[in-house]
């Protein structure tokens, strides 16, 4: 039984690869917008390289720009298609290339859909990712000095102060790690001696926070230092003081941000799905209409257009059996005996005497 059959003469053939042609060039539009937004996370991903310790993430930008640029080209095919639809001459050199074309169009919904999967299954692992590479960018935050980590206190500063966060999970990581470096200190100052042989692995420990940390929304001036510590700092209740520091951890603004982008992706994304779908659809609508009225005696006659000529299973089961013939292509049947043999060992048996009695 032919899928979704509809009834198409010569003026409603003109219309549908009229109207085609306008929505293949949206689909063009909408390749392009798949591209740069792609693009666009790729490149905040790539910004922010040094704090993420796993490179996964990217597989959703990627697929954005591949899916965008193949969008592009397909449906510029499709709209070429409807050009050359209504000319007998011109429209039959697309018979076989319509087939590869209906693949590449399903397989891209296929991935655009994928896309937005993989942007909600990936927030666990850009949370992990977030997690340890934060925490190595605050642990070499002091090593200005060293080669490959020099980066590190201007990306870690940066930010701190583009997201309004401190630290890790919060502005308590700080007091963790030794963040200033060596060449910094006076070790001929009792205090420093003294913080270092108070602790184990004879680190330089602080309750304070880089510059980054302060929050310019403050009343008072930013205190970096002795912060838990009431009676350093005149009417200041280490408890209470709520807008001294930014009291949001970065990886959890990170997050918000990236799965901000990747969720707003996922309306325009569908959006595509919907158009590439539409054109897919009106495609092969199109075609069977067309190659139906080229085999009537008058092309303007009214003609059949639909979506598969059988039902959804007989597609299936041909399918099935065409792609198993393919595979059986060009193999040897063991079973089979050589022509070539048998015709030689009939030779030899006719050569061969017959025994006297």
């Amino acid at each position: 039984m032919t899928l979704l059959k509809m009834k198409f003469n010569l003026q409603r053939r003109v219309r549908l690869a009229q109207g085609l042609w306008l929505m293949s060039w949206l689909a063009v539009m909408c390749g392009a917008f798949v591209f740069c937004l792609g693009v666009y996370l790729k490149i905040e991903l790539l910004r922010r390289a040094e704090v993420m310790d796993n490179a996964e993430i990217h597989v959703v930008p990627n697929i954005l720009m591949l899916v965008g640029l193949a969008s592009i080209g397909t449906n510029w095919v499709a709209s070429r298609v409807c050009q050359d639809s209504l000319d007998a001459s011109r429209f039959p050199r697309w018979k076989v290339l319509l087939l590869a074309w209906f693949a590449v169009a399903a397989l891209l919904c296929f991935l655009l859909l994928a896309v937005v999967v993989l942007s909600y299954a990936l927030q666990g692992r850009l949370e992990e990712s977030l997690k340890e590479g934060l925490r190595n960018g605050i642990r070499f935050y002091k090593d200005t000095d060293v080669p490959g980590r020099c980066f590190q206190k201007e990306t870690i500063d940066r930010l701190q102060m583009e997201f309004r966060c401190c630290g890790n999970n919060n502005f308590k990581d700080w007091f963790e790690v030794q963040w200033v470096s060596n060449r910094y200190l006076d070790f001929t100052s009792q205090e420093v001696k003294d913080r270092i042989r108070s602790n184990v692995d004879r680190r330089y420990l602080l309750d304070g926070v880089p510059f980054s940390c302060c929050n310019p929304a403050s009343p008072r001036p930013c205190l970096q230092l002795h912060l838990t510590d009431n009676r350093a700092h005149y009417n200041y209740d280490y408890q209470a003081e709520e807008l001294n520091l930014h009291n949001r951890g970065c990886r959890r603004a990170l997050i918000d941000y990236y799965m901000g982008l990747m969720n707003s992706t996922g309306p325009g994304v569908l959006s595509v799905i919907l158009i590439q779908m539409s054109v897919l659809l009106s495609l092969r609508y199109l075609q069977t209409a067309v190659e139906g009225a080229m085999d009537l005696e008058n092309p303007e006659d009214e003609s059949e257009g639909y979506i598969l000529e059988k039902g959804v299973k007989e597609t299936f089961e041909d399918v099935k059996a065409k792609v198993l013939a393919l595979l059986k292509f060009g193999q040897v049947d063991p079973s089979e005996e050589d022509p070539e043999g048998e015709k030689a060992d009939g030779s030899e048996k006719a050569a061969s005497p017959t025994p006297s009695s």
